[in-house]
């Protein structure tokens, strides 16, 4: 363990996709695979830079990059692993 990586926040690099196009799970630039929900908490929890989370129409929450004016760095416009 590396504790000083404390004050290095990740992002995330990669994205898996279902069938529908749906974001399934997320690479991070530390080369961990988080799943939805996995990665869902640690963008709450701050530990994500660039994206955040928030609550949809639906009542379900939802991570989404955040809004700088830059489509590449779109969550649908990373690559797939």
């Amino acid at each position: 363990m590396n504790s000083n990586q404390g004050n290095e926040r990740e992002s995330f690099v990669a994205v898996q996709k279902n069938g529908d196009g749906d974001i399934t799970a997320f690479r991070t630039s530390g080369g961990r695979t988080l799943n939805y929900e996995q990665a869902l908490e640690e963008v709450k929890a701050g530990a994500i830079q660039g994206v955040n989370a928030f609550k949809g129409r639906d009542g379900e929450t939802y991570i989404r990059g955040d809004a700088d004016g830059d489509p590449s760095n779109n969550l649908d416009n990373l690559p797939t692993f």
